[in-house]
């Protein structure tokens, strides 16, 4: 990097915090900060979503997929976030707006403890937030990975830069800032990916290759199958089907998105220009990472380092800042969506059991425990990120596919599933077995079994049998042990009702359970 690099990489910056600044303004409650009070437009909400999704583990531990396998990266990642989100546009996102819309909460979770009861929304909120914080680790691990690479600082000073970067915009602005933020991101990764696609086309045209001929070198032979290695039929499948309730709100920062539009009609449309994103977009993005056997030699085994030393070889002064800045966009948008969606849960659904002065929080004070929590929250990811590539965790990709979405299912399945008719009689008993056997088959696979089979547990097993475990005990306890309370039935009604009036008066008429917390008072 030279100074122009660095002018572009500061500008960016810059920007940021000027638009959580300007965001500020918007922000008035916990309801403004935690969902833009239901006033986002869906192609913005769309477009967040999807940004939202993106980190640099894409360009380190995704392109050293593509670096060693070729186009499974596509086939076994955004594929089937983009096939997950479509069925999710009809499946889930009307139903998670109303949330907000009809029973007038600001945290995904909120609703638990009427769906089911609030044991079971403790247990959702805890085990997701610290879940969250290894997750979000993980990503400021890998956009410190790629700034090191390009300025050699290291990993704990890059991880300092990006996560003090974030916490001041999305601190000040909530919502409104990472989605503001999220869109200019967006411009910028379309700049800075269509620059780095040009270079690779030129680089091959130099070499006597074009897009199609270069799939018949011998450094490319096998990468155009669609699943190879450990990415097979198995993987893909369970891959998908954790992506459904992953991308949908089962992360919890995907769910804001869909709750943050004025109704369940615009929910639906903003889910689903974020699919048509998800499964156009990354062909441009990986088609370098894809050829980069060809034109550079990964340092790393993994190939997690191949993209940045294309970056380096092929793109000019100027150009390679942009697409640096590309790469901290991806991990800043998804970051910032997670703090606040954590902050929202904690803030929402867990001081006010905790914490008994919580219980009586005007507005005002709710909204300064979300910027506070919002700052703790990066902190800790920041704390875990220096963590990553240690014998706990190992490296990026492993804590991205084999942690968080072996752990995703077990705390997804509840939240997503009880949304839906069909689950009705699948109460706090089945929530709370479904999601604690989840996580105890995760320790299992992982762990004890895993050490006693030669080679281990293969990966697709190890990401899918805590989600089957869990969505098996679910279905089965709530047969044989139905909970379909008229309360529960009442709330389950109201999410799932077409139409979008107003059902104020309908959600005062459902009793809330005889364990839930007082709402916080208004000024």
């Amino acid at each position: 990097m030279n100074g122009l690099d660095w002018a572009v990489l500061i500008g960016y910056f810059g920007v940021m915090v000027a638009i959580g600044v300007w965001s500020h303004k918007r922000v008035d409650n916990v309801s403004d900060f935690f969902t833009a009070g239901g006033k986002m437009p869906w192609w913005l909400s769309g477009i967040s979503h999807h940004m939202s999704g993106y980190s640099a583990v894409m360009f380190t531990g995704y392109a050293g997929i593509a670096y060693t396998y070729g186009v499974t990266s596509f086939i076994t990642w955004s594929f089937p976030i983009a096939l997950g989100i479509a069925i999710g546009s009809k499946l889930f996102a009307p139903r998670i707006n109303r949330l907000r819309s009809r029973l007038h909460v600001a945290s995904p979770l909120e609703y638990l403890k009427n769906r089911y009861d609030l044991k079971t929304q403790q247990a959702l909120a805890w085990s997701g937030m610290l879940l969250k914080i290894v997750d979000v680790g993980a990503k400021w691990a890998a956009i410190a990975t790629l700034l090191s690479v390009f300025t050699g600082i290291s990993l704990n000073q890059g991880i300092l830069i990006t996560g003090t970067i974030t916490a001041v915009y999305c601190t000040i602005g909530g919502l409104w800032a990472d989605a503001l933020t999220e869109l200019g991101q967006f411009v910028i990764q379309l700049l800075a990916g269509v620059a780095m696609f040009v270079a690779v086309v030129m680089e091959l045209g130099d070499q006597g290759l074009g897009i199609v001929s270069a799939w018949d070198e011998p450094a490319l032979q096998g990468h155009e199958k669609p699943l190879v290695g450990p990415y097979g039929t198995v993987f893909l499948l369970a891959f998908l089907f954790i992506k459904l309730f992953e991308y949908n709100g089962g992360m919890l920062n995907q769910a804001q998105r869909y709750m943050a539009t004025p109704n369940a009609k615009e929910a639906e449309r903003s889910a689903r220009l974020s699919a048509a994103l998800w499964l156009v977009w990354p062909l441009v993005l990986f088609f370098p990472m894809w050829m980069s056997p060809l034109l550079v030699e990964s340092q790393k085994p993994d190939g997690s380092d191949s993209y940045a030393l294309m970056t380096e070889q092929l793109l000019p002064h100027g150009l390679l800042g942009l697409v640096i800045v590309g790469f901290f966009s991806h991990t800043m948008a998804m970051c910032s969506s997670d703090a606040n969606a954590i902050a929202a849960v904690f803030t929402r659904d867990c001081a006010p059991v905790v914490w008994a002065r919580a219980r009586t929080w005007s507005e005002g004070q709710g909204l300064r425990v979300a910027r506070v929590a919002t700052v703790v929250f990066l902190g800790l990811s920041m704390a875990a990120a220096t963590q990553v590539n240690s014998p706990a965790f190992q490296d990026i990709i492993t804590v991205v596919i084999k942690w968080v979405a072996g752990l995703m299912g077990p705390m997804a399945i509840p939240m997503m599933l009880g949304l839906l008719r069909v689950f009705r009689r699948s109460g706090p008993t089945a929530a709370l077995v479904s999601w604690s056997m989840g996580l105890l088959a995760f320790w299992l696979v992982n762990y004890p079994i895993n050490w006693n089979v030669e080679g281990g547990v293969p990966l697709q097993y190890q990401v899918s049998v805590p989600l089957a475990v869990s969505l098996v005990l679910y279905i089965l306890v709530g047969f044989v042990k139905p909970e379909d309370t008229p309360e529960r039935l009442a709330i389950i009604e109201r999410i799932n009702s077409d139409g979008d009036g107003d059902f104020s008066g309908a959600a005062a008429a459902v009793p809330e359970p005889r364990d839930a917390v007082p709402t916080p008072v208004k000024d």
